[in-house]
């Protein structure tokens, strides 16, 4: 994301009129006082992002617990600090109560790309973890079958996972296949129906 030129300090209260009413397709995030337009997604970061939020949403269905995509934000307010970030995927298990952002997930992911990495390791990773609701961070390339998860209870040590493996979401109870959540960059088995069939052929 980049910064708006000429910065001067905009309130969160101008910040979310604005944001909230903004009718072209371009999102902000906000940070202490300054605003960054968000990066364009790729076709890979829609597939990944859409895959986890398929998976939630059928485990989490009929629960107290919600799945929100990339358009709804998450408000980190404390007495020196404020954000507004839009992750790409969130699970909120309480009420929320403002229609434009939500302040207690439990879940956050983020879909990771060239001009985003630095931001989501580390910038994000220190804003989020002042949410006293927050259970799990995870950060997931979009061009390997690479998976990072910093848990709160493990006081936010990196968890790493690869093609071939699987990993909990222990903050809602759902386990996932590397493979199958990486399926649009994994080469697809073939069936022996198939294999059989190409053998026939001269």
């Amino acid at each position: 994301m980049s910064a708006l030129p000429n910065f001067t300090y905009l309130s969160p209260e101008a910040y979310l009129l604005g944001e909230n009413d903004r009718t072209d397709a371009v999102k902000y995030e906000y940070v202490n006082g300054q605003v960054y337009a968000m990066a364009d997604a790729s076709r890979n970061h829609n597939r990944l992002a859409r895959n986890l939020t398929t998976r939630l949403d059928i485990h989490l269905r009929g629960s107290r617990c919600e799945v929100f995509q990339g358009d709804m934000k998450v408000g980190i307010q404390t007495a020196s600090e404020q954000h507004f970030y839009y992750p790409d995927v969130q699970v909120s298990c309480v009420e929320e109560n403002n229609r434009y952002f939500n302040t207690s997930p439990c879940l956050i992911i983020e879909v990771l790309s060239e001009s985003t990495a630095r931001v989501d390791r580390y910038e994000k990773l220190v804003a989020y973890r002042l949410l006293d609701s927050l259970q799990e961070y995870v950060l997931c390339s979009q061009e390997t079958a690479h998976v990072e998860i910093y848990r709160k209870r493990t006081g936010w040590q990196t968890e790493y996972f690869v093609a071939g493996q699987y990993f909990t979401l222990e903050s809602v109870g759902l386990t996932v296949g590397m493979n199958e959540l990486y399926e649009f960059l994994l080469p697809q088995k073939r069936s022996k129906m198939t294999l059989r069939s190409e053998a026939l052929i001269p």
